[in-house]
């Protein structure tokens, strides 16, 4: 099989780990063509965040120690993975020049006194860069022949949209390919930089947080891949945050829109761009753990099998975040309304996660992020207050509680099961969306009561009886 394999950064954040990882490689390559996509080690990334906001302070010795903790550390990691004294030797001195070029960033981010998303999307690049050379280094110590690739190497366009860039996936695909073929036409082992590609103009650009999984699928896509296996921490999709409900059940099966609900509703695992590459090549993917390769994780596929197509399959939820209640008489039957409500949100950057209309039309609810709440009140104010706004009430700290599955597709009594379990524990619901395609219910309730809800829910669908 030609397999992609995606590695998250707790997965390659201690010496045995890499190590580990490099003997199941090498095993696996027996008999498969693969493609290793890394995400940078844990706390890198943070790291790197953390050195703009200290230059954007002016801090620059704050920024130049962050610098030499992430130098140690990979250079620490290096001498303790790499057993062979010459590879370890040739990626120290990579290193040294990865860390000198860092150096010499961050003297220039200070001397122009900005940070730019551009500046911010080449800062941010080196978690990568200096993960993949560690891994293919490993790789290469355990007998296998391994190059790295950052983003932009591999062959990765994207649109000049820094720190939310999108693939231009037609010149993606012919450089990617050209680029892998190569390389696994001689047995090599490429190991690919995720998060990060580049503009057609060379400069460095990425896909935001979580975009290795968004890498991976593009790469795999590129390269006609039979299987995708994004390799973290935990052993695959769940029926609900196993923190919350401690009888949760590993999803085995779910398809790529559910998938992708679940992306949207808080699955960490995944980013929701992630499934884009993958929906006209059909590429079945797998979420699995790399310190428990035994366990096959979850499959999503474009269809699952029919023993669990009708299935509800997991309670998710979206904890942080502002209800506005807009209201006012002249909004009934005014046509434009809502969209000057959206174009106002839009033009000052807020996503807008929810929105319910009551059919009367005299008001519109909308939830956004905590973060965005303030913004969105005051650009909602100052545009439309007194104009087609005659109120506005805002609640502060909810959560959206998602229950997601084909399953609810055409059946009768869903929601009567949802508001009843709901109802049976004395929890206020604010807001109820659920979309035509029936594939979620969602609610809104106080943050407080967020753990009540999906522990009801889980138990009213016995989610733990799914597979």
């Amino acid at each position: 099989m030609r397999l992609v394999i995606k590695y998250g950064g707790t997965s390659i954040s201690t010496a045995k780990n890499i190590q580990d990882i490099s003997s199941n490689l090498n095993e696996l390559s027996k008999k498969n063509q693969i493609v290793v996509v890394c995400s940078a080690t844990s706390g890198t990334t943070d790291d790197l965040i953390e050195i703009s906001e200290s230059i954007n302070k002016e801090n620059k010795s704050k920024a130049e120690q962050l610098a030499s903790k992430i130098t140690n550390r990979h250079k620490q990691l290096a001498k303790q993975t790499i057993k062979k004294s010459d590879i370890r030797k040739k990626l120290l001195l990579k290193y040294d020049e990865d860390f000198a070029e860092l150096v010499a960033l961050i003297d220039g981010m200070v001397l122009l006194g900005e940070v730019t998303p551009r500046t911010m999307d080449y800062l941010f690049s080196f978690g990568e860069r200096l993960s993949i050379k560690l891994v293919s280094s490993a790789i290469n110590d355990s007998g296998i022949k391994s190059i790295p690739f950052t983003g932009k190497e591999v062959g990765i366009v994207t649109d000049s949209n820094f720190s939310e860039s999108k693939p231009l996936m037609d010149t993606t695909r012919l450089r990617v390919s050209k680029t892998i073929d190569a390389q696994l036409s001689k047995k090599i082992i490429p190991v690919v930089g995720g998060f990060v590609g580049a503009d057609q103009h060379g400069h460095v650009t990425t896909f935001g947080r979580g975009g290795s999984d968004y890498s991976a699928t593009i790469v795999g896509s590129c390269i006609k891949a039979d299987e995708i296996w994004l390799m973290s921490d935990v052993d695959g999709l769940m029926t609900a945050d196993p923190k919350i409900v401690k009888n949760a059940k590993l999803l085995k099966e779910v398809s790529y829109i559910e998938a992708i609900e679940m992306a949207l509703f808080g699955a960490k695992q995944i980013h929701p761009r992630t499934f884009e590459p993958l929906l006209a090549k059909k590429i079945p993917m797998k979420i699995r753990n790399s310190f428990n390769t035994k366990n096959e994780g979850t499959l999503v596929s474009a269809s699952t099998s029919s023993a669990v197509k009708n299935k509800i399959k997991c309670v998710s939820y979206v904890q942080n975040n502002g209800l506005i209640d807009v209201q006012g008489g002249s909004m009934v039957g005014t046509p434009g309304t809502a969209a000057k409500i959206f174009a106002t949100l839009a033009k000052a950057g807020i996503n807008v996660m929810m929105i319910s209309q009551n059919p009367s039309e005299s008001s519109i609810t909308i939830v956004v992020k905590n973060a965005d709440l303030d913004k969105a009140v005051s650009v909602l104010e100052m545009e439309l207050l007194g104009k087609i706004i005659k109120k506005l009430d805002v609640t502060t700290n909810v959560a959206i509680i998602a229950l997601i599955g084909s399953g609810m597709r055409g059946t009768i009594g869903v929601a009567a099961k949802v508001f009843g379990a709901i109802e049976k524990n004395k929890i206020n619901v604010s807001m109820i969306t659920q979309g035509s395609s029936e594939l979620n219910l969602a609610f809104v309730v106080k943050n407080s009561d967020t753990n009540a809800s999906i522990r009801a829910l889980h138990d009213e669908f016995t989610l733990d009886k799914i597979n």
